[in-house]
């Protein structure tokens, strides 16, 4: 039966009959049982604030008891019924085993495995984002509840900007754009700890905790000899200002994030495990953080050990206690926290405060509320883990993800007339080290990409192209071309896989690896028809030779696809679905590696050559922007109306600064009050029209650029709003977007302060382009 005849929601029904969860359940646990003979305490009462259940409970520990506390595997302390805590548990795109909070040995043996993040990212959806992620929160209550969790912490998301193209963790990101991570971590954090997504329904209890990691500017693994945990990165304040620090502003205060871990690097010679401005000043004081900060693992031992930055392991630990850290992954507290206290190095204070904040986030799990099943979250069972729902979730996400981004004459999609097919490439049988991406849990049921053709072209062969996985140092040339010559079709799958990217693992070449190359257009000349080239990536890849050779004519990028990455695949080609999705990064040529990966700078530099990073500052030459991709119908766009196409600023007082000898009036945005930016809101409704013959799912993004090109450092354009809508063949929809002069028409200034500059802008959206003027 071919899946044109077997509908998603069957297939995965099917899937689901492979799936055995049994009915018997482990006690969770948990501590103040009331039916128990123990001793009373007042951090067991519920009616009490949080923070003086803390307070409370921290108030009853020995010296040594509290020690034991601020590492991340936190033991019993059975005199007062506290269980053992696990605070490192993963949960990048799905409940995994990746930390050690999570067991998959008992009831639950796995958990939906959806995209790896920067495939989700291409949606440009963050009502899908949050769809995701309040059922990772969801699966990961269950296993709690089913007795195999230790800890309800998760270390996950990583919003850090996708800066350089060889960064091996680059797929776990949202991509390379400050407010497309910040709105996908406020989607997260939102969904995972259990509000609303719109935010504010959360309340003091939590589902899960999630982490926004990694505090900050951490774009850099190991590079040619040079690792993550000696590496000092020198940020100027401009780019820490609109780059690096707005998606952790936001996760902290839209998305209420109840964790932050910082980042093993320096920033500018300080360690950011050891940085009070940072920590406290910012995150704590001006951002109004409430909740935990953990080190990355082993990031307080290198403090000392390798960074050299503290001369004692004592004093290593008083740095990061003092900036205001609460826990560390490792045991460098446990091995020379006593002598940092008796040394007079690290106070009792700042450990109770530490313990504090530890002990708030396990009252608000409800961890220290009693028998958990008679709480919130309680009754979330095992039934709730690979449920049907979450199963067409992933499904959902790997095909609104899938970029199409080249097809000539429309070769796709192919006909389902049961034509004779060929997948050839190191990728197209991938198991799942390939399809999930790194972070992954056990997938409840991964479809490779072999069956999901299968489904469709029961004449599928298939062929692997290279003898040594996608490293393809030894390829089988002639042999793929002989499978080539004899089908209707041949789909080449290639790409990367976690031995190219990965964390501690950044990529020296942007090219496809090995004989990957030549063996697409060996095989793509003997082809009947031109070929269709699959790519399996997180971070971009040069094929300009395949978007320029003829012999290629449709060219698909899938990211890391998840467990059922195959199925949405296989749904793209054949076109039971129409691909929707855009590239959240820029796909650079192979010669930017000449640009150090260690050269932080974000702004282009004309007089060194120097070309900038990302599509808001490059000035180099593109394989793909930002942003772009294709779809099997055409859509237009009609502006609707515009509130108003001229803003004055008159409250606060005007700036001047000079620039190429031109003299541009500006306003501080920290001396508007936030009325008066709240007054000054733009509106602006756009008609989507699809004029295809095919429904689609359709991203609309919006940027903003000045009218008049300055060299002044300011972005090229910037992504100010994006939403993603569903339409029918023929159908028009509208589209709003609100936009602030002080949040999306600011730029950063050197001294990192945002400003509103005089002068014309544009709106863009696809070809279209609308006038609006700024005068102060």
């Amino acid at each position: 039966m071919t899946l044109s005849h077997f509908s998603a929601a069957i297939f995965i029904s099917f899937l689901l009959l492979t799936l055995h969860h049994h009915a018997e359940s482990t006690q969770p646990p948990y501590s103040c049982d009331s039916s128990s003979n123990s001793p009373y305490y007042p951090f067991c009462n519920t009616r009490l604030p949080i923070t003086k259940r803390a307070q409370d409970l921290v108030s009853r520990l020995t010296l040594d008891e509290k020690l034991a506390q601020l590492v991340n595997t936190a033991p019993a302390i059975p005199r007062l019924g506290i269980p053992s805590y696990q605070w490192w548990s993963e949960a990048l795109h799905g409940v995994a085993d990746a930390g050690f909070g999570i067991r998959f040995n008992g009831t639950i043996k796995s958990a939906t495995s959806f995209p790896q993040v920067i495939l989700t990212a291409a949606s440009f959806d963050p009502n899908l984002w949050y769809q995701i992620s309040k059922t990772i929160g969801k699966e990961a209550r269950a296993v709690y509840n089913a007795g195999q969790a230790t800890g309800m912490t998760f270390w996950a998301p990583n919003i850090n900007v996708f800066r350089d193209p060889r960064w091996g963790r680059g797929q776990e990101t949202a991509g390379e754009d400050p407010l497309m991570n910040a709105k996908y971590g406020v989607a997260y954090v939102r969904g995972l700890q259990g509000d609303s997504f719109e935010g504010g329904k959360l309340g003091e209890r939590l589902q899960a905790s999630a982490c926004c990691k990694h505090f900050t500017a951490y774009d850099l693994d190991h590079w040619k000899g040079l690792d993550r945990f000696v590496y000092d990165a020198r940020v100027t304040s401009q780019d820490l200002a609109d780059t690096y620090q707005p998606p952790f502003q936001s996760c902290i205060e839209q998305g209420r994030a109840s964790g932050i871990m910082c980042a093993y690097n320096r920033v500018n010679g300080v360690p950011n495990c050891a940085n009070f401005n940072l920590l406290t000043k910012t995150a704590r004081q001006q951002w109004k953080f409430d909740g935990y900060i953990t080190s990355d693992c082993g990031a307080v031992s290198i403090i000392h050990d390798e960074q050299g930055y503290a001369k004692t392991a004592e004093d290593a630990i008083a740095d990061v206690f003092r900036a205001g850290m609460d826990v560390e992954c490792g045991d460098y507290i446990t091995k020379h926290g006593k002598s940092a206290v008796s040394q007079k190095k690290l106070p009792i204070s700042q450990i109770d405060r530490a313990l504090q904040n530890l002990f708030s986030i396990r009252i608000r799990l409800g961890l220290l509320d009693g028998n958990p099943t008679k709480l919130p979250f309680g009754t979330i069972g095992p039934d709730q883990v690979c449920s049907k729902q979450s199963l067409q979730l992933a499904l959902e996400a790997a095909r609104d993800g899938i970029v199409l981004l080249k097809n000539t004459n429309s070769l796709l999609p192919l006909p389902k007339t049961n034509p004779t097919i060929a997948l050839i490439g190191p990728n197209a049988n991938a198991s799942s080290k390939v399809f999930l991406g790194n972070y992954y849990g056990r997938p409840c049921n991964l479809v490779t990409l072999l069956q999901g053709f299968e489904g469709y072209a029961k004449d599928t062969v298939y062929h692997p192209g290279c003898d040594d996985g996608p490293q393809c140092a030894y390829a089988q040339i002639e042999g793929a071309v002989e499978v080539a010559k004899k089908v209707d079709y041949v789909v080449l799958v290639m790409g990367l896989d976690q031995s190219q990217e990965r964390e501690s693992h950044d990529r020296e070449y942007l090219g496809l690896p090995g004989k990957q190359e030549e063996l697409i257009k060996s095989v793509a000349r003997a082809s009947k028809r031109p070929v269709v080239l699959v790519l399996l990536c997180g971070g971009p890849v040069d094929i300009t030779s395949a978007k320029f050779d003829d012999k290629v004519g449709g060219i698909l990028w899938a990211g890391y696809p998840g467990e059922l990455g195959g199925v949405a695949l296989a749904q793209v080609v054949f076109g039971d679905h129409n691909p929707g999705g855009k590239l959240p990064i820029t796909w650079y040529p192979k010669d930017f590696i000449k640009v150090p990966m260690t050269d932080m700078r974000m702004r282009a530099d004309p007089a060194s050559g120097y070309p900038g990073r990302t599509y808001r500052f490059y000035t180099g030459p593109k394989v793909y922007e930002f942003g772009y991709g294709l779809s099997y119908t055409k859509y237009s766009y009609k502006l609707l109306s515009l509130s108003h196409n001229t803003l004055h600023i008159n409250q606060s007082s005007t700036h001047l600064t000079t620039q190429n000898s031109e003299t541009i009036r500006y306003k501080l945005v920290s001396e508007l009050a936030e009325e008066t930016c709240q007054t000054m809101l733009l509106s602006i409704a756009l008609g989507v029209t699809n004029r295809g013959n095919m429904a689609g799912k359709h991203p609309v993004l919006l940027f903003v650029r000045q009218g008049k090109v300055r060299n002044n450092g300011n972005p090229v354009k910037q992504l100010v709003g994006f939403q993603s809508v569903k339409l029918n063949a023929g159908e028009t929809v509208q589209v709003g977007f609100e936009l602030s002069p002080c949040e999306h028409l600011s730029v950063a200034n050197e001294a990192g302060s945002m400003v509103i500059e005089e002068g014309s802008y544009l709106l863009l959206v696809g070809d279209q382009e609308y006038p609006i003027e700024i005068t102060v």
